[in-house]
């Protein structure tokens, strides 16, 4: 007999492939290529805002964030402050923009060939530098997804080993991404949206309407080890978020910066129907992503306190698992409601593909479209594209197994090192060819390599030298990558703009059109 929670997944397994194979059918008629990657530029309001930011909120929405604030404490949840803030502001300042700008720019169906057309790139440098950045960060990424996936599995089937429950997680996810393209991905990730929500709202709820919470706990404290310099680090859950190091609020706010660089974010920004449902969309997703975000710092609180010190282990980052521990103490021992418990778990799976698909889609697009037909086959047919494509996300998942088949990765470093990446490299070069007329393809180009460079540097190559010891920046200072590479890039992008020659009138004149709104739909 099919117990509660597997009858669950299996319910929510079918639903999502059979989304993918129906898309796949229904366009194999209108197999163009504005239609694989950017649905036509068809999509509503709600499936625009819902599929922005469950793509936005992957498997660290319901496991990094609410482990590390029950792992390090109150300072952790200016994480979410930063992100709620980048939200907003990247709906109320790039959105209706990027969109005027991505139509006027040759009606650009990809950030490159946006960024490509919005400077008249006569080279291909451009395209190739961007290819690199999303195949690097993207695969990382979705090594993330993979770590999630696996551990939801493993909790669902426990006689299953991790490697297989990947497998199985991975062929789940490519079904989606390889057979219907866009429009598919974002049709998932607007019901996954609705059930990642749900299962946030619930827990918490149900935990504290039914349980004693011994809130004693959260002044216990935890130890750990740290991954770089070895050391035993003590750590005080605190009193508040004000606790919080500055360098904690800083690193914390400055996870906002990434979201104007995110590029399978952007392109639901450029794949909305008309400028005018924005305001529709730019109200639906700010209002989920607040909501949401207070959720998952609510969970890494009470989770503390229901749950210490049972999934305070470092090994394997076990931490990370609070909110799947939650569940199963609820729903499956203090409850005997294994298919409730099944659905809640779907929503961290709900999660981890709404993210995952968005991602492996872009990247496969900056291959296939940017990468090989933009630079290497000029005269690519759309079929070839598609080929390509479908050919670069198998590529892509299997290195991301490779970095994910580390038994002690963590889905938030994880997480973090490709938002760092993504976010320097894009974030600044978007802003300014959205904002600033002088920009150009130098400096655009520029801005996206240091920013890019910053962030490895800053995190992987040790600098410095502390009592014998050899330390990166990272380390040493406590500040988050992303702050300074985003800095880095932006202003390499100034001082490389203004000391190349400036760009054509052709350029000015279509930034000046769509700063007066003189573009047509």
């Amino acid at each position: 007999m099919i117990n509660g929670e597997v009858l669950a997944f299996a319910l929510y397994f079918v639903a999502i492939v059979f989304v993918g194979i129906f898309f796949f059918f229904k366009e194999r008629k209108d197999a163009t290529q504005a239609n694989f990657f950017l649905g036509g530029r068809k999509m509503g309001p709600w499936v625009t805002a819902m599929s922005a930011q469950a793509s936005d909120m992957s498997a660290w929405l319901l496991m990094g964030l609410p482990g590390s604030i029950l792992a390090f404490g109150f300072g952790q949840m200016w994480i979410g402050i930063g992100l709620a803030l980048g939200t907003a502001a990247n709906w109320i300042f790039v959105a209706k923009r990027l969109r005027q700008f991505s139509h006027a720019a040759g009606d650009a169906i990809t950030v490159p060939q946006y960024l490509g057309n919005r400077f008249l790139a006569k080279s291909n440098t451009l395209q190739v530098i961007c290819a690199v950045i999303f195949f690097v960060c993207f695969t990382i990424y979705v090594a993330s997804a993979y770590v999630a996936g696996a551990s939801v599995f493993t909790t669902i089937f426990p006689a299953l080993e991790t490697k297989t429950a990947m497998i199985i997680f991975a062929l789940a996810m490519l079904a989606i991404t390889f057979f219907g393209g866009f429009k598919a991905v974002c049709w998932t990730d607007f019901f996954q949206g609705l059930l990642m929500f749900c299962a946030l709202l619930a827990v918490p709820i149900i935990i504290v309407a039914t349980q004693e919470l011994d809130t004693s706990v959260l002044s216990a404290i935890y130890s750990y080890q740290d991954a770089v310099s070895g050391e035993t680090i003590e750590c005080a859950f605190g009193t508040g978020i004000f606790d919080a190091s500055w360098q904690d609020v800083i690193s914390g706010l400055a996870w906002g910066l990434g979201y104007c660089g995110m590029p399978h974010i952007l392109v639901r920004f450029m794949a909305v129907r008309d400028e005018k449902e924005l305001s529709k969309s730019r109200k639906v997703a700010i209002v989920w992503v607040l909501l949401s975000l207070v959720l998952a710092c609510v969970i890494g609180v009470i989770g503390r306190a229901y749950l210490f010190p049972t999934v305070l282990s470092n090994e394997g980052a076990q931490y990370e698992n609070v909110y799947i521990e939650m569940i199963k103490k609820m729903f499956m021992s203090d409850y005997s409601l294994p298919f409730i418990g099944g659905l809640l778990l779907c929503g961290i799976l709900a999660a981890i593909m709404s993210t995952a698909d968005s991602q492996l889609l872009v990247s496969s697009s900056a291959v296939a479209n940017d990468l090989f037909k933009g630079v290497f086959f000029k005269k690519m047919s759309d079929k070839a594209v598609f080929v390509v494509a479908r050919i670069s996300v198998f590529v892509i998942a299997i290195i991301a197994f490779f970095i994910a088949w580390n038994p002690n990765s963590s889905i938030m470093l994880l997480v973090s090192d490709a938002w760092a990446g993504l976010g320097s490299a894009f974030g600044p070069a978007i802003l300014m060819s959205l904002y600033w007329k002088r920009t150009n393809l130098a400096g655009a180009a520029s801005g996206m390599i240091s920013g890019g460079l910053t962030v490895i540097i800053w995190d992987y190559i040790k600098l410095i030298t502390v009592d014998g010891e050899r330390m990166t920046l990272g380390s040493y200072t406590g500040i988050y990558s992303l702050l300074i590479g985003f800095a880095v890039s932006l202003l390499v992008i100034v001082v490389v703009s203004l000391l190349t020659p400036k760009v054509s009138d052709e350029i000015i004149q279509e930034f000046e059109d769509v700063k007066n709104g003189n573009v047509a739909e």
